[in-house]
């Protein structure tokens, strides 16, 4: 069974840091982009970072500079590291995969991109 599995969500102050995990089981990663989502509270879900088969990546504007993902494909496992965060970085996270690449016609931050969804991890920012 193919699935995805995120952690290393919890409560951090303003300003602090948390690594979120998406683990793969079932399925190889190296073969798989990944999408990073989030959706706070009666909002959409949005797409915050990206990273393809090769490497290259790409980050929402809320995000950029502060957020870093990266895989380590040994591990079969992709990480959202988040620095300074702020208020409104609250949100549930999610991980996201699909097969090779995003299709034609698509883009890295729209859902509808993406095949394999992970159940999601809390992120809340609060002083």
């Amino acid at each position: 069974q193919l699935q995805l599995v995120e952690s290393g969500g919890g409560l951090v102050q303003p300003g602090g840091s948390l690594r979120l995990s998406c683990a793969a089981s079932g399925f190889t990663l190296d073969y798989y982009v990944i999408g990073w989502f989030r959706q706070a509270p009666g909002k959409e879900r949005e797409g915050v970072a990206y990273i393809s088969i090769s490497g290259s990546t790409n980050y929402a504007d809320a995000v950029k500079g502060r957020f870093t993902i990266t895989r380590d494909n040994a591990k079969n496992t992709v990480y959202l590291q988040m620095n300074s965060l702020k208020a409104e970085d609250e949100a549930v996270y999610y991980c996201a995969a699909t097969r090779g690449r995003i299709p034609y016609g698509s883009t890295w931050y729209m859902r509808s991109s993406y095949v394999y969804w992970g159940r999601g991890t809390q992120v809340a920012v609060s002083s």
